[in-house]
């Protein structure tokens, strides 16, 4: 394509963007008195929370899918090729990886555990979590992990599979698609934000890998 068209189209859109902006209306019109006024009902106190996992609960089962449908994309590209050379792991990092990974792991499930009532959740806590994982793959320390197969991926699906269960169990129990019952909401909200948290750690430890593992033997 031309770099005049090339050009031109990138003009266009960008005008389009600052229009759409500049006709947005000087005060909000969206449902931020009406989403907390119903806060207490949520089951958290946590608006973001709420909103993720409540509200609009259904959007966020789809995120979470997004993150299987992703490995499963690069698994059938092609199969890792991912080697350390232990031997060239410096003692030093491995003794400070082994003081830093129980902090993350840590620090990943205090901020899945205060989701409930301030900043954090599953997102957050996978994010840190993983990216112990991705240090322990760097040191040698877990790629044999990974070549569990069996095992990862059925972590891998687990988000997944318990947010579609908890809310094909809720439909039908409530009549509406993940309609907690009163005062359960929190039970399960943690549920499906604990094991969203496996899923998004070995993601991010799966895709760092860069392929399908190899069954270890």
């Amino acid at each position: 394509m031309p770099r005049s068209i090339v050009s031109s189209l990138s003009l266009l859109l960008f005008g389009l963007i600052g229009w759409a902006l500049l006709e947005l209306p000087s005060t909000p019109t969206g449902l931020t008195r009406e989403s907390l006024a119903e806060l207490p009902r949520s089951g958290v106190t946590n608006p973001v929370t709420a909103a993720l996992l409540n509200y609009r609960g259904y959007d966020t089962l789809l995120e979470v899918a997004v993150f299987l449908l992703a490995i499963v994309g690069v698994w059938s590209v092609r199969e890792s090729d991912f080697v350390v050379d232990k031997s060239d792991t410096v003692p030093a990092l491995l003794s400070l990886l082994r003081l830093v990974q129980p902090v993350l792991i840590i620090a990943g499930g205090y901020l899945l555990w205060i989701g409930a009532f301030a900043p954090g959740g599953a997102f957050q806590g996978g994010a840190v979590i993983g990216g112990a994982a991705v240090l322990a793959l760097l040191s040698g320390l877990a790629s044999g992990v990974l070549r569990r197969t069996a095992l990862v991926r059925f972590g891998l699906a687990l988000g997944s599979l318990v947010f579609t269960s908890v809310t094909a169990g809720l439909t039908l129990g409530t009549g509406f698609i993940l309609g907690y019952p009163p005062g359960d909401a929190a039970f399960w909200m943690l549920v499906i934000e604990s094991a969203a948290l496996i899923s998004i750690t070995l993601t991010m430890g799966a895709l760092y890998f860069g392929g399908r593992p190899t069954e270890q033997t």
